[in-house]
């Protein structure tokens, strides 16, 4: 069956830097388009960055650029976040999440369990 874990989350101090991973199974990684979401406490869950199968990047949220970039590697089957320079408003749960094709405009259709990433002195 379908399957995305996530993995590399933890505690970090501010201006630190945590890389994320999203392993998928259960389907062909090549064909689909996939997004890093996060919820802090309290909050809406909103989107970080999503690539495309092509290795398009877009962002979602504007507050990552220039610190967060995000990858794949369809050989491994994974796509990971590098988050640089953290700030404590980044601490929450990520997740990934499949889109239902090849691009990051499209709704999404399964989610990982999601990591926890707190950013703190």
């Amino acid at each position: 069956q379908v399957q995305l874990v996530e993995s590399g989350g933890g505690l970090v101090q501010p201006g630190g830097s945590l890389r994320l991973s999203c392993a998928a199974s259960g389907f062909t990684l090549d064909d689909y388009a996939i997004g890093w979401f996060r919820q802090a406490p309290g909050k809406v869950r909103e989107g970080v960055l999503c690539i495309s199968s092509s290795a398009k990047t877009t962002y979602y949220a504007d507050s990552v650029k220039g610190r967060f970039t995000i990858s794949r590697d369809n050989a491994k089957k994974t796509v990971d976040l590098q988050m640089n320079s953290l700030k404590p408003e980044d601490t929450a749960v990520y997740y990934c999440a499949s889109k239902f094709g090849s691009s990051c405009l499209l709704q999404n259709r399964y989610w990982g369990q999601g990591t926890q990433v707190t950013v703190s002195s």
